[in-house]
């Protein structure tokens, strides 16, 4: 017969009649966190900081280098170009003779004026067209609405070619007018993307309220709509201006010599070193560019972007990260 062994009761009120003891309380044990993080999720150490120092370091050098020398090579004189070899750093006697004779013969500003109406103009229509096709593609229960985007998103991987274009254009009586470089690019299949992204990710009690006040689309996208879209807008807005502003193909093609935008000019002066005049006489009279002037004409080119770029900087992040991931 075995005999078993109780363990004394902490329960039991000691002699002189005084109140049992508390039990003691139970320690709960942490979770065990694991111990291996993802790199990502590290703290980064002194030699990894050190190399990601070092590495914005380069890509700033490698950026700013050309643009500085390329400003400073326009605010020399050819005999100081010539003397270094083509690569000024720091002009000795800056000048603005070459800027003088570029905005002085009225060419460059005339295709300065051009250029900034055609990307005016036309960022302004397609930022209108784009904002209208995205806000109906992403409205659900649309009649067609599927067969549009992928009509839509076929044009990112197909296109007609060149001769299928020009004699579209060369059809509707384009020839000659700048709706021509406007009308064919309208509408650019990635941007509108984007912005049918980001109003699929607004909040649907916002449309669903709206409706029940008796609100129609057209209000509901006036009102509620752009208000709350104001990043995404502002970017493509700058993706389709710095797209004008380059633009020189459908130029060459469609326009005449005295309609070429600033795009043209810089692509006669500074790959093909020829001059532009009203008429070809002229031409054959005038005198290559030097390269003060190939560059200055690249400064006043990249000036209107440069200057509009840090305004529109600060929707990056909110308007094509949101606009891309969610939807």
């Amino acid at each position: 017969m075995t005999t078993t062994t109780r363990a004394p009761r902490t329960d039991v009120a000691p002699p002189g009649g005084n109140d049992p003891a508390p039990a003691p309380p139970r320690r709960r044990l942490a979770p065990r966190r694991n111990s291996r993080r993802p790199v990502w999720d590290e703290e980064p150490g002194l030699a990894a900081s050190a190399a990601k120092a070092l590495a914005l370091l380069v890509i700033c050098f490698l950026a700013i280098y050309p643009m500085f020398s390329v400003l400073a090579t326009s605010l020399s004189s050819q005999e100081e170009i010539v003397a270094k070899d083509g690569l000024v750093l720091w002009p000795d006697r800056p000048t603005l003779a070459a800027y003088q004779q570029i905005l002085s013969g009225g060419v460059v500003t005339d295709a300065l004026v051009r250029s900034i109406g055609i990307t005016v103009v036309g960022t302004l229509c397609s930022v209108f067209f784009t904002v209208l096709m995205a806000y109906g593609l992403s409205r659900p229960r649309v009649v067609g609405g599927r067969f549009w985007l992928l009509s839509v998103l076929f044009t990112m991987f197909f296109s007609a070619g060149i001769i299928p274009n020009f004699l579209v254009v060369s059809e509707l009586g384009l020839l000659g007018s700048y709706a021509a470089v406007v009308l064919p690019v309208l509408i650019s299949a990635f941007n509108l993307v984007v912005v049918r992204s980001f109003f699929m990710g607004l909040p649907a009690e916002l449309f669903e309220a709206a409706r029940i006040d008796g609100a129609g689309d057209l209000r509901i996208l006036a009102t509620m709509v752009l208000p709350l879209s104001k990043g995404v807008i502002a970017v493509v807005s700058l993706f389709y201006g710095v797209a004008y502003w380059n633009a020189f193909f459908n130029a060459m093609l469609y326009l005449d010599m005295e309609q070429w935008p600033l795009s043209m000019i810089l692509r006669q002066y500074v790959l093909l070193g020829q001059p532009v005049a009203e008429n070809a006489a002229m031409a054959s009279e005038m005198s290559a560019p030097t390269q003060a002037i190939q560059m200055a004409v690249v400064i006043v080119s990249l000036v209107p972007i440069v200057v509009a770029y840090p305004f529109l900087q600060r929707y990056f992040t909110k308007g094509v990260i949101t606009g891309a991931v969610k939807g």
